[in-house]
């Protein structure tokens, strides 16, 4: 007598909506992931959650004081405009992205326990991720609009840049997020792929150093500059100064590669996370 064959695996479907229902379904145990991420970030300090404004705040002060004081590049800006409001709105933007990103890389390999126990999607946990960090920027915005009081950031209109600024950067962390816990559970390289990738990034995009002067060192080869401001990086760097510098307002292609780039690598980290899922979890 033969033995009946074992029923065949259920053929997993790619969500077409990245699951995006799913996790407002589940935004309970979402919130309670990004309220235990700050717990336990910020417990055993003695300032708390004041870390995530002086941090970001002393990078910004260095960075002042070597661009803005010994070399001078106040007046690569509009005029009336003072060189902290433009590294502070760049270093806490920043902040939130480096973070989110290499926090992210680890939510997987970080809380295999939780994975376990949870019935919930995991997809949850690197977007969690994205969420705990952007909550460290939200507690930090006093100290931009202290700084934009102060160096002559212009309140007004502009400010709804912040909206689209803050939308696209929390798309394209989450992107980032599926694919980076994902594959990090896989090879462990990498973490260290992502030091060396985010400092690129940092280096690249216009975040310490006014994009005038890109633009002046590069009028001579068009192509190059022309590949610089397509980066969806200084598109998303200068929607979140033009919230506070009017002048710095990008250009409608330089917006339309952004918003562009950070939805398609949504669904692109989304169906990568969808596709090695089954071999994270036999190795977590």
């Amino acid at each position: 007598m033969t033995s009946p064959s074992p029923a065949p695996e259920a053929k997993r479907i790619f969500p077409k909506t990245t699951g995006i229902m799913a996790l407002f379904r589940y935004r309970q145990p979402l919130s309670v992931l990004v309220r235990r991420d700050l717990a336990v970030k910020y417990q055993s300090t003695t300032m708390g959650y004041f870390w995530s404004m002086i941090e970001p705040l002393g990078l910004a002060l260095i960075f002042w004081f070597i661009f803005g004081v010994v070399f001078g590049r106040e007046g690569d800006l509009p005029p009336g405009v003072g060189y902290p409001i433009y590294i502070v709105s760049g270093i806490f933007a920043w902040q939130w992205f480096s973070s989110a990103v290499n926090e992210g890389s680890k939510s997987l390999t970080g809380q295999s326990r939780l994975i376990t126990v949870m019935k919930v999607p995991r997809e949850i946990f690197p977007v969690g991720k994205v969420f705990a960090r952007f909550a460290d920027y939200a507690m930090g915005f006093p100290i931009l609009v202290g700084v934009a009081i102060l160096f002559g950031g212009t309140f007004g209109w502009n400010m709804l840049w912040l909206i689209p600024a803050l939308i696209t950067q929390a798309i394209m962390l989450t992107g980032m997020a599926f694919i980076v816990s994902a594959i990090n559970v896989l090879y462990r390289d990498v973490q260290r792929f992502l030091t060396l990738f985010t400092r690129l990034l940092f280096y690249s995009s216009p975040i310490i150093y006014p994009i005038s002067r890109v633009t002046e060192a590069l009028q001579e080869h068009t192509w190059v500059l022309y590949a610089y401001l397509a980066n969806p990086m200084v598109g998303l760097f200068l929607m979140h100064r033009a919230a506070w510098i009017p002048e710095l307002t990008p250009s409608w292609w330089q917006i339309t590669s952004t918003v562009t780039f950070s939805v398609v690598l949504l669904f692109f980290g989304r169906w990568i996370f969808h596709r090695v899922e089954p071999k994270v979890l036999k190795a977590l």
